[in-house]
């Protein structure tokens, strides 16, 4: 499952990303700046290639929020607005959506139930 993280902290990226290699995923962080048009183009390429999209809004603009949710839906991608991600919250999540037995939509299941 290739899932996309908008927002946070850019010293916790390589460790999300660890994170998701060790569970079997693919994971690419964005920071959810939007100062140009290749940020927001970056978002948006983020969006499209991702299952689920987790979108971070403690340390993310509204602006960045508000776009990052309305690409998801646009995009029919799953989105999952949360405060804070740390290591232990994702691997946490990452661990909640295998006891679901989820199957990856690119391998034709149905994405991941986000409940809150």
């Amino acid at each position: 499952m290739f899932i996309g993280i908008i927002g946070g902290m850019d010293r916790q990226a390589s460790k999300l990303v660890d994170i998701g290699r060790l569970a079997g995923h693919e994971v690419q962080c964005h920071t959810g700046q939007l100062n140009g048009g290749a940020t927001v183009g970056g978002l948006r390429t983020l969006i499209d290639r991702s299952d689920v999209v987790l979108i971070v809004t403690d340390l993310n603009s509204h602006n960045a929020v508000r776009l990052a949710r309305r690409l998801a839906s646009r995009a029919h991608r799953p989105a999952r607005l949360v405060r804070r991600l740390g290591t232990a919250q994702f691997a946490a999540l990452i661990e909640g959506w295998k006891t679901q037995s989820v199957t990856p939509l690119r391998a034709g299941g149905d994405p991941p139930r986000l409940s809150s």
